[in-house]
């Protein structure tokens, strides 16, 4: 199983009154998740489930992958590295699956996978974290295949 950790790309600060969910991504974001998006359809299989916050910059960000993807709500801000896991039926799932979220949670799921350990890890805005296993179903087989960002990504 693959696992790939994609946080959402760059976001407006919250206007007042304005709830977390309701935050959109600036242009600055849009552009990221479009350059990530694209690098990452390029390299995922086709059968690569992908699942989203219900927040509207995951979905933003999603949806510049130009794929079906399902929303989580497990997902949402305030999830903890537990629940990334869950949703993505690590380590059982068959097939990859590409999260799509939030900081911390994002850093401290990629933490736990390789350490074992509850950590604040940063994943930068719109960067994908790929995680693989050598063995299915074989957590102690995990490795990290690839840590990109938009700003590496060839235009």
């Amino acid at each position: 199983m693959d696992l790939i950790l994609w946080r959402h790309a760059e976001a407006e600060e919250a206007a007042p009154g304005q709830s977390d969910l309701e935050r959109a991504l600036t242009a600055k974001g849009q552009k990221q998740a479009r350059r990530m998006g694209q690098w990452l359809d390029s390299q995922l299989p086709d059968s690569c489930r992908v699942l989203s916050s219900p927040a509207l910059r995951t979905l933003q960000t999603a949806e510049a992958l130009g794929r079906k993807f399902k929303i989580h709500n497990d997902l949402a801000p305030g999830a903890d590295a537990a629940d990334v896991l869950k949703a993505a039926n690590w380590p059982g799932a068959k097939e990859s699956v590409l999260v799509v979220g939030h900081q911390p949670t994002l850093g401290q799921a990629a933490a736990l996978l390789m350490t074992g350990d509850d950590q604040d890890w940063d994943i930068r805005k719109a960067s994908a974290w790929w995680f693989a296993q050598r063995e299915p179903g074989d957590p102690d087989s995990l490795y990290l295949k690839a840590v990109m960002a938009p700003d590496l990504v060839v235009k």
